[in-house]
């Protein structure tokens, strides 16, 4: 399920949030171990955003990991995107932060939890657009379906990895 609901940041910019939840048939370290290796990124990224990594990655994310990678979501347009891992919990959470790209603000937590038969994960995003108020129609019309096509499609993919 993906919720997007607008939060107030002044009357020129609204703050949007997504939150996904899903259970994996997997055991925390398991998922632990994806979620937090960079590289997967990849396996769980549509194949239309043509994401590439273009900076060095560890086998493992930590505080102050800069993440460069570029991703293609309008007609091959290339959009380069830097992130920051801010905060890791070892095998709970983990943020990841843009530093630059096409959004104003992205604040993106990963929450794995065991429960009965396998791994809640919540994804949490807080995001806002650039462009003011000609950022909410754009948000209305193209922004909140594409981000929706990306977690469903993050959401079969991750069924398929650990089911």
């Amino acid at each position: 399920m993906t919720t997007v609901s607008p939060g107030g940041m002044g009357v020129f910019m609204k703050t949007y949030c997504i939150k996904r939840r899903q259970t994996l048939s997997t055991g925390l370290e398991h998922a632990w171990r994806f979620f937090s290796d960079p590289a997967n990124l990849s396996l769980i990224t549509p194949p239309w955003l043509n994401f590439t990594i273009t900076s060095g990655v560890p086998d493992a994310i930590y505080p102050g990991l800069i993440i460069s990678y570029r991703i293609r979501p309008i007609g091959g347009v290339a959009v380069p995107w830097v992130s920051e891992i801010t905060h890791v919990q070892a095998p709970h959470y983990f943020v990841d932060e843009q530093r630059s790209g096409p959004y104003r603000f992205w604040h993106h937590q990963h929450h794995l939890k065991a429960a009965r038969g396998g791994v809640d994960v919540l994804d949490i995003v807080h995001y806002r657009l650039p462009l003011g108020v000609i950022g909410m129609p754009v948000h209305a019309i193209w922004v909140h379906r594409r981000l929706d096509e990306i977690f469903r499609f993050r959401y079969h993919a991750l069924e398929r990895h650990f089911d």
